[in-house]
């Protein structure tokens, strides 16, 4: 009785003591600021979130069977803790694809806040991009604010769509989707960036055209990322295959809201095989320059990004020896403080942690980090920092 009576005892130890850690893990305060952890809604996977100029919080998440599943937006209003209904942004159920992580949807707010979302088609999926290739969907909010549009195919003339494509919109009623696909020959090495535009918020675009004249290659299996800044220059991150074997990320910048754009190499990563890796890119509201992190290796930084390219970028890693970091997802408050976020031990259908480091506007980890367990399959973080500095981590 005695043995039985201290495993009990023991047992509800432990269990306190898992709660605590749990409590800890979900809210980190410190001087600097606060990080909060936040589930994704309906047990959904692959968030993406912006915060908007009044306080609003923008989610997008994927939901259903990762081969031919739906993405679902929502919106928590300043001040309030429980978000909208979910409004389902794909037209045809079904019609959204998960698998491999890195070929989920991308948001971005344009005119008048307006939610613009684009993401690569499923197989269920009834629009066909060119011959026999995924396509490219996209979707807007309508006027109402209610309802999607039905969703469009913009792939109209390239092909080979694999890793993800994106979206961008800026204030003015500029919208960009943009994918990597098939070049003029076969293989990684000759794929293509290519840019679809619309100057009418969404309403209707050019058909799609290469952005770069350069063969920089686009590594199939992973994601890129778009970014409009307020001055209405476009930013495009992606990582390149020169030779299949020059793996770095590559930096593609417009100055003419995608008309052209001007090319740099940001590192090296000679690797033979895809990373499957996604990137992220962010404002920093103190110095108005976008902020973008990636991987190399197994490790993630960031860096501040320059339009004009005559600023040499300088990652920043986090900090700590590993080669099992991914998927950074990366935040700034007005302090000027990031807030970079990434998974740990995560990889094909297998899930994993996510851990986060805050630093400070020079660069240096402040103290501020923390991890937790719980990443689903195919999925990762998004970050935001509200209006008052704190960050929101959304997993």
């Amino acid at each position: 009785m005695k043995r039985r009576h201290f495993s009990s005892v023991l047992a509800l130890a432990i269990s306190l003591l898992t709660l605590l850690t749990l409590s800890d893990a979900l809210s980190i305060h410190a001087e600097s600021g606060t990080v909060t952890l936040l589930r994704v809604p309906q047990g959904g996977i692959q968030p993406q979130a912006v915060m908007d100029e009044r306080g609003a919080l923008h989610l997008i998440y994927f939901t259903g069977d990762p081969a031919a599943g739906d993405v679902f937006y929502v919106r928590r209003e300043p001040g309030q803790t429980g978000f909208s209904s979910p409004l389902r942004v794909n037209s045809q159920p079904g019609s959204a694809i998960a698998t491999g992580t890195v070929r989920g949807a991308q948001m971005s707010l344009g005119k008048n806040g307006r939610v613009h979302v684009a993401w690569n088609g499923s197989h269920e999926s009834e629009l066909h991009g060119h011959g026999v290739s995924a396509p490219m969907l996209y979707a807007r909010l309508d006027d109402s604010g209610k309802a999607f549009e039905a969703q469009r195919n913009l792939m109209q003339f390239s092909g080979g769509l694999d890793g993800g494509g994106s979206v961008a919109a800026d204030a003015t009623g500029n919208v960009y989707v943009v994918w990597h696909g098939r070049g003029e020959k076969q293989g990684e090495s000759h794929r293509r960036v290519w840019v679809t535009r619309s100057t009418d918020d969404g309403k209707t675009f050019t058909r799609e055209a290469a952005a770069y004249s350069e063969e920089t290659g686009a590594c199939g299996c992973c994601g890129m990322r778009a970014f409009a800044d307020q001055s209405g220059d476009l930013y495009l991150l992606y990582r390149a295959a020169t030779e299949m074997i020059n793996r770095g990320m590559f930096l593609l910048v417009s100055r003419d809201h995608g008309k052209s754009f001007r090319g740099l190499s940001l590192d090296q990563w000679r690797l033979t095989t895809c990373p499957m890796s996604t990137v992220a890119i962010t404002l920093d509201d103190r110095v108005k320059n976008p902020l973008a992190a990636w991987e190399n290796d197994g490790q993630v930084s960031y860096a501040s990004l320059d339009s004009s390219l005559a600023q040499k970028v300088q990652p920043i890693a986090a900090p700590g020896e590993s080669r099992k970091r991914k998927h950074p997802a990366i935040a700034a408050n007005a302090r000027g403080e990031t807030l970079l976020v990434w998974t740990e031990g995560t990889g094909w259908k297998r899930g994993g942690s996510i851990s986060w480091q805050l630093f400070d506007h020079k660069g240096q980890s402040v103290g501020e980090s923390g991890s937790a367990p719980g990443i689903a399959v195919w999925s990762f973080a998004a970050v935001v920092a509200d209006r008052d500095g704190r960050f929101t981590v959304i997993y």
